[in-house]
């Protein structure tokens, strides 16, 4: 005779988890300030706001799922459309830059 144990298991949190938001929000979350600020201060965000509210939706749902390993997928997916997001702009403005000339 065997006995099942009808305790539910659970699922072991992942230990690293923080890392890829961390380091995502560290490199993304000043550039989206500074993005912010310019766009507000040129009296209207228009339709390029919509694009930093994503970005920080992202930054959002990156740290928001629970710590288990399963979701690690998702928090990769978040941070890298946030990061893309925040810094594509800065740098197609320092590549037209670099192309102009001086």
């Amino acid at each position: 005779m065997t006995t099942q144990n009808a305790a539910p298991q659970r699922r072991a949190d992942h230990p690293t988890w923080w890392r890829i938001p961390l380091v995502a929000s560290a490199l993304g979350l000043p550039v989206l300030a500074l993005e912010y600020s310019a766009i507000r201060a040129q009296a209207g965000m228009g339709q390029y706001g919509a694009v930093l509210y994503w970005a920080l939706a992202l930054y959002a749902v990156a740290w928001a799922p629970p710590h288990r390993r399963s979701f690690r997928t998702l928090r990769i997916l978040a941070s890298g459309a946030a990061l893309t997001i925040t810094l594509l702009p800065v740098t197609l403005l320092l590549l037209l830059g670099a192309m102009l000339p001086g």
